[in-house]
């Protein structure tokens, strides 16, 4: 049948494609940009028809109007695998649950364990051939619609074409409804101005960074800060292989430091499994030759992490305790945001040739009552771990860097005590006392 005659018979408004959902169905919305706005709206407007409507996300900027107009839960119950600032804002009100995983795990999870009665994601325009690009979302998205049921697809006209290695898009007759409407433009998210301290912790890093390294910059704002600082560096010839393309890797190819060349694996272009950020940022990743996307379980995949010489990852956390676990989701039992891709990283990069993993984070901060509070604690207390204490390497704030691999738990503890704010070190020295990791010797 001719493809444009499939798209017609396929065509449907966002209200009559919706009705194939049953109470009871998993709905999958997959991740960031490709969230479904329409179709969403539309399933909202069902809420008195349905019950125990159970829905799958991640990344999602909101607003989700089918989680908005139910604050019972009772018809819609979402739930999201790495969250977003808004999908933590709905954690805090019993509106959101997630799903424990690493990234390039969660694909397998669907092929294995998990149902999907409908798939619903937006897309960008078809192409003369009939295919529909994945778009920002494919990272994880072919490897959902392939377990669907059911697969809808939102087109959104402001959705960038990515060139991928595979899995960038699916085909007219692989779908079962296709709708159209207008949509407001992408969500921006701008990279912050740096801090004194972002500035001090990637002065920091750099030095550990050399001529044709490739970079992991993981999610979250530290992060991008830093790579925007790199951008600034004498460093050239810097590759990228990441779980999240972001401004900071546009501002490193707009500074000339972006070029691949030295790559082991794909030499020449950039590797990514999601994007999202600046107008400026999809704008360059549209049709990009130089810009590859790929599935998670590839991306993430540590033995492909580890084929990259001088490979280094940079991600942030929340706090990191006297033994060297990692914190980088929840603060306590408050969740924050996910484990996401961030222990695939540690791992890859350790593994690598030259490789070096940083976990970044201010020394301390100032909560709510405008106490100043340290990152670095004696021990966690009902926080989530994000990487163990036997997966740490360097530890990063604005008072140095640490490298933790192979070091005893009062080598760990003098080293973490050396780069915390000087208001703990003192208290931290106490504490170590009292859990028997600090040694007589060690300097006050």
């Amino acid at each position: 049948m001719n493809i444009l005659q499939q798209y017609r018979d396929k065509l449907r408004t966002p209200e009559e494609a919706v009705k194939v959902v049953k109470s009871g169905d998993w709905i999958d919305y997959t991740t960031n940009v490709g969230f479904p706005v329409l179709l969403d709206a539309a399933l909202a407007k069902r809420k008195d028809e349905l019950h125990d409507v159970k829905i799958r996300g991640n990344l999602l900027f909101g607003p989700i109007q089918t989680v908005e107009c139910d604050p019972t839960r009772e018809h819609f119950i979402y739930n999201s695998w790495h969250c977003s600032g808004y999908e933590r804002k709905l954690c805090d009100k019993g509106l959101c649950n997630y799903i424990p995983m690493i990234f390039r795990n969660v694909v397998p999870y669907y092929h294995h364990f998990l149902t999907v009665n409908v798939a619903m994601m937006c897309v960008a325009p078809m192409d003369k051939h009939g295919y529909f690009n994945l778009s920002c979302s494919t990272g994880i998205a072919k490897g959902i619609l392939d377990k669907a049921d059911i697969i809808i697809l939102e087109v959104n006209e402001h959705l960038p074409r990515i060139l991928g290695m595979k899995d960038e898009c699916i085909h007219i007759s692989e779908i079962d409804y296709v709708v159209e409407g207008e949509h407001p433009a992408l969500p921006e998210f701008p990279t912050a101005k740096p801090t004194p301290n972002d500035i001090k912790i990637a002065e920091n890093i750099i030095p550990y960074i050399m001529d044709g390294a490739t970079l992991q910059l993981g999610i979250g704002g530290m992060p991008d800060v830093v790579g925007a600082l790199i951008a600034q560096s004498d460093l050239k010839d810097l590759g990228m292989h990441t779980e999240l393309c972001s401004n900071a890797y546009y501002e490193l190819y707009k500074a000339g430091k972006l070029t691949n060349k030295r790559k082991n694996i794909f030499p020449g272009k950039g590797m990514t499994g999601i994007v999202f950020g600046s107008k400026e940022l999809y704008e360059w990743v549209d049709d990009n030759p130089s810009i590859m996307i790929a599935p998670l379980e590839f991306v993430n995949a540590p033995h492909n992490i580890a084929k990259l010489d001088n490979m280094v990852s940079i991600n942030n956390c929340i706090a990191v305790d006297l033994y060297g676990q990692i914190c980088s989701e929840s603060a306590g039992l408050r969740h924050i945001s996910g484990t996401g891709g961030q222990l695939d990283y540690v791992t890859g990069a350790a593994m690598a040739r030259g490789g070096k993993a940083f976990i970044c984070m201010t020394s301390s901060f100032v909560d709510k009552k405008g106490q100043r509070q340290s990152r670095i604690l004696p021990h966690f207390s009902g926080d989530i771990i994000t990487a163990p204490r036997s997966q740490a390497h360097f530890i990063v704030t604005e008072y140095g860097a640490v490298n933790l691999v192979g070091r005893s738990t009062w080598e760990r503890a003098e080293l973490l005590v050396s780069i915390a704010h000087p208001d703990f070190r003192e208290s931290l020295i106490e504490a170590a006392e009292k859990q028997k990791i600090w040694r007589r010797s060690n300097k006050r």
